[in-house]
C-alpha cells in the first residue's frame, strides 16, 4: 500500500475481530468508535460516516459568533 494514503483514511471503528487493531497500528489510525461491533458488514462504517459527515457540517455550516451576531462579553452582571 502506498504510505501516502494514510492522510486520507478514516477508521471507523475498532472491532474485536482478530487482527484489526494490529491494522490500525500499521495504518497510524485511530478508530472513531469502539463498540464491540464483529458483524463484518460495515456497521461501524455505516455509523462512522455520520459522526465524519457531521463534522463537516459543523466545520463548514456552523455560524462564527460574528456571523450569527452573538455580543461581545457584557460589563454587566447577570441578573438572578
Amino acid at each position: 500500500m502506498n504510505p501516502l494514503v494514510k492522510g486520507y483514511l478514516i477508521a471507523a471503528h475498532q472491532s474485536v475481530e482478530i487482527g484489526h487493531r494490529k491494522m490500525l497500528e500499521h495504518l497510524e489510525q485511530r478508530p472513531l468508535l469502539d463498540l464491540n461491533l464483529r458483524l463484518g458488514e460495515g456497521t461501524g462504517a455505516a455509523l462512522g460516516i455520520s459522526l465524519v459527515e457531521a463534522g463537516v457540517k459543523v466545520l463548514m455550516e456552523m455560524a462564527t459568533f460574528a456571523a450569527a451576531g452573538v455580543a461581545e462579553k457584557s460589563e454587566e452582571p447577570v441578573k438572578k
